[in-house]
């Protein structure tokens, strides 16, 4: 929100001596985000002045259209005499009345004006335009080549020659530029910032919603309000005998700009203008365009409406709309239809009937359904952004009766007795409140005085003793409970008068066993080589189709967002892997190819049954039965450990050869995790969703007494790589952190070291190709006994030549020590062949050769 400090001293009687900078310290201080304070017209001086248009000679032979003006700007000069001026703009005519800067002069930027020959000519100054006076758009009444909104400023024929255009143009101002928070929709307005610095100063504020309205009769403009949830109030008024020929004068054109708006047409400025002003959103309608009743109502599905933009909408069940005999004319609160658009002059000469009769609707809707049909339709407007952050509903009639009072003055309009006024009965909100309870919130001692004081100066009604009954104003919806009005009560008197107070710990606590876990298992991935990437936790559900998951897997069960950041990521994730896997794509298309990422996160599964959570109080420790409570609720959210991998694991130099990323990498990295959580990890052939059929190891643990599948690693399908964009043979892992802990034992085990010498074994069994490595390596394992300290496979052979048809051959490491003794060969034979025997007996392996 941009609030320029001279449209806000006209509501408080700031000192003269304050600047915008102090202004921005005080609502700093008073906790609005002032962002920055623009210096309009720095650096500018004068002489800058009106002047008119006497002769324009066309000049050729130039590779652009020159002209050599004469301009009489008055005494200005010193000489009473025209001035020569070369300009190549072509949007103003002779008799108009521009803007002229002479010698002398310097423009912002430090641009200093002096007579100088050009063009053959001598030029003494310069004829301006709105962008060389920083002046933005400016509505000029002329758009030929050369000229439009950055053209020419040309001022309307009765300005004054000669006249500081400085002054006229209101050049030199500051401009605060506010980072409005979702919750103060009230600060969306020059009068609810100007209600904050007048609380700040300790000022009285004339409010400009303080206006004489006159009452809701039977001769107003017919409305039918089908939806009052939608729409509790709507105020139509109508003016009539609008002059085609007004204009915008140059105080309401220039206060649009300062704010970021574009002057259009005098009745749509107007209505932005008094948006500006008091917060309140209105539209104007040309009332010869519209036919019957105005009406308020749900979209039917499909239904088509074109906006102001120029777009052809379709609508959906939800939108609220404004409608006619037609059908809808407007999207309720967003931006109004096409069909009943305001004629503006240039409209008009272009053909058009002028607009001489409107109909203003300002009207208060529903913040929820106005913020979904903006994002719905991802047309976000000055109105949307106000109503969804909330809007005073008690001035939806003061705005109306300004923008009357202000087409009445500029326009030559004549407002009609009607008033039409649809109001859905409401009490207004009251919160009770102990007198203390702002001090037990933030630990200082106010006092029921200052407490009182500071509600009042917000423009609370408040009534009682120690506990006080407070009624909140209806411009400040998100005053909703008794925190909210400790807030105000805190901030009013200052976030930098709280002590700083630092907790005591008790001492002996420290990391909990999960978090040390989360910690050593990012520390094992980043030595393996690992980079960890944080992603959000948002997806969309299409990415569970690029994963390949079933029509009735689990992962599809999302929790779903309220208010989602982005309508396309509406769902709170159930897996790691889409984000981690966006991450390597994006790094992969800027350079990146050889690539291997770790996330360690929550995911969040829905509960079978879900509640509405409970308000924790602030002014004492929860319960363990309120914080149990609490949790109820809340989606399970079990911690995951996920890896992703493309391109070369080990690089290629002068040291060797060098590897790609396999699916045999992600694999070890699941055997990793397990490693750090003391539990011991079963691999086996498995086939899920993303990964590849044939190159898919299902991970898995036994927790009390009973095996559980955690997790899957491998090489992705082809069909997921395409879908998703990735390179080619992306190898993944995800496992459940907390599933794994559980089967794990956290005891830190120290390694037995002997001092007596390794006897080793190799061992070559074949059995058939279906045959899992992993339940040989358990059979050899379990047979060897306590003496084997070791086992490893070094080779996978498979030739049905040599084995025999669907046989495949496993070479086996097999180290054994005795922690008392030396192992002879003999004991060391027997141990290896009692691990034959029973791999044999399990498996049907048998010695090769």
């Amino acid at each position: 929100m941009r609030v320029p400090l001279s449209w806000l001293r006209e509501y408080v009687d700031l000192p003269a001596t304050q600047t915008g900078r102090d202004v921005q310290a005080k609502l700093i201080s008073a906790g609005l985000e002032v962002e920055t304070v623009e210096q309009l017209g720095d650096g500018l001086k004068g002489p800058l002045v009106v002047g008119q248009v006497l002769t324009i000679e066309e000049l050729e032979g130039f590779k652009k259209p020159i002209r050599f003006c004469t301009v009489d700007v008055g005494s200005a000069n010193g000489t009473g005499e025209p001035q020569e001026i070369v300009c190549g703009a072509r949007n103003f005519a002779v008799g108009d009345k521009v803007v002229v800067v002479l010698p002398g002069a310097v423009l912002p930027g430090g641009f200093s004006i002096s007579a100088r020959k050009t063009y053959g000519r001598t030029s003494h100054g310069m004829i301006c335009s709105s962008d060389e006076l920083g002046m933005g758009d400016w509505g000029s009444p002329r758009t030929e080549s050369g000229g439009g909104a950055h053209g020419i400023i040309v001022l309307p024929p009765e300005t004054e020659v000669g006249k500081d255009a400085i002054e006229l143009l209101e050049l030199v101002d500051e401009v605060l530029d506010i980072a409005v928070t979702a919750n103060r929709g009230d600060c969306l307005s020059i009068r609810g910032v100007a209600r904050e610095t007048a609380i700040a100063y300790g000022l009285p504020l004339r409010d400009p919603a303080l206006l004489d309205v006159p009452g809701p009769n039977a001769f107003g403009y017919p409305v039918q309000v089908s939806d009052p949830f939608g729409c509790d109030r709507f105020t139509a008024r109508t003016v009539s005998g609008l002059s085609p020929e007004a204009r915008s004068p140059i105080w309401l054109q220039r206060r649009l700009q300062k704010v970021g708006m574009r002057p259009i047409s005098l009745a749509v400025d107007v209505t932005n203008y008094v948006m500006m002003e008091l917060g309140q959103p209105l539209h104007a309608y040309d009332r010869n365009l519209v036919q019957g009743a105005i009406g308020v109502r749900r979209a039917a599905e499909g239904e088509k409406i074109v906006t102001l933009d120029g777009v052809e909408r379709k609508l959906y069940a939800e939108d609220l709309v404004i409608t006619d005999d037609r059908g809808p004319i407007g999207l309720a609160g967003v931006m109004g239809g096409a069909d009943t658009e305001i004629a503006d002059h240039d409209a008009a000469e272009n053909g058009a009937d002028s607009t001489t009769d409107v109909v203003i609707e300002a009207a208060h809707f529903d913040a929820v359904a106005i913020a979904r049909t903006a994002r719905r339709h991802k047309l976000s407007s000055e109105a949307s952004r106000r109503f969804e952050r909330g809007v005073d509903p008690q001035a939806a009639a003061a705005a109306a009766q300004r923008t009357v009072d202000l087409l009445v003055l500029l326009a030559g309009g004549t407002a009609e007795a009607g008033v039409t006024e649809v109001i859905a009965p409401s009490a207004p909100h009251t919160i009770t409140l102990a007198a203390d309870h702002p001090d037990k919130v933030a630990g200082v001692a106010y006092g029921r005085e200052t407490v009182v004081r500071r509600l009042q100066e917000v423009g609370c009604d408040v009534y009682g003793q120690d506990e006080l009954i407070v009624t909140v104003p209806s411009w400040r919806p998100d005053l909703y409970e008794q925190n909210d009005l400790a807030e105000e009560v805190i901030r009013l008197e200052g976030y930098e008068n709280l002590p700083s107070t630092l907790p005591r710990p008790s001492s002996g606590r420290g990391l909990t066993a999960r978090q040390r876990l989360h910690r050593r298992v990012g520390r094992a991935l980043a030595g393996a080589g690992f980079v960890e990437a944080l992603n959000y936790p948002f997806v969309g559900e299409g990415v569970f189709d690029q994963l390949g998951l079933a029509a009735d897997d689990p992962a599809r069960r999302v929790v779903k967002l309220t208010n989602p950041l982005n309508d396309e990521e509406p769902a709170l994730r159930t897996s790691l892997l889409p984000g981690l896997l966006g991450a390597l794509r994006r790094n992969d298309g800027r350079g990146a190819h050889d690539l291997a990422l770790f996330e360690t996160g929550l995911v969040f599964l829905p509960r079978e049954e879900q509640g509405g959570a409970g308000h924790l109080p602030v002014d004492r420790r929860p319960t363990d039965a309120e914080i149990a409570a609490l949790n109820a609720v809340l989606p399970e959210q079990p911690r995951h450990v996920a890896v992703v991998l493309a391109g070369a694991r080990e690089q290629a130099g002068w040291w060797g050869k060098g590897r790609p990323a396999d699916w045999a990498d992600a694999v070890e990295a699941g055997r990793a995790v397990a490693r750090e959580a003391g539990a011991e990890l079963i691999v086996r052939a498995g086939q899920y969703g993303p990964w590849h059929p044939g190159r898919c190891a299902e991970l898995a643990v036994v927790a009390d007494g009973a095996e559980r599948v955690v997790g899957h690693a491998g090489e992705l399908h082809p069909r997921v790589v395409k879908a998703l964009g990735l390179p080619a043979r992306t190898c993944a892992m995800e496992l459940d952190l907390d599933a794994v802990e559980q089967a794990g034992d956290g005891t830190p085990q120290a390694p037995s070291i002997s001092t007596f010498p390794v006897a080793t074994q190799d061992v070559a069994l074949v059995v058939d190709k279906p045959v899992p490595a992993a339940e040989v390596e358990a059979a050899l394992r379990e047979g060897a006994g306590e003496l084997l300290e070791a086992i490893r496979l070094f080779d996978v052979y498979v030739n049905d030549e040599q084995l025999g048809d669907g046989k495949k051959s496993l070479a086996y490491a097999l180290r054994f020590r005795a922690p008392d003794r030396t192992l002879t060969v003999d004991e060391a034979s027997a141990a290896r062949d009692a691990a034959v025997a029973l791999a044999g007996e399990r498996t049907g392996a048998v010695l090769r050769g």
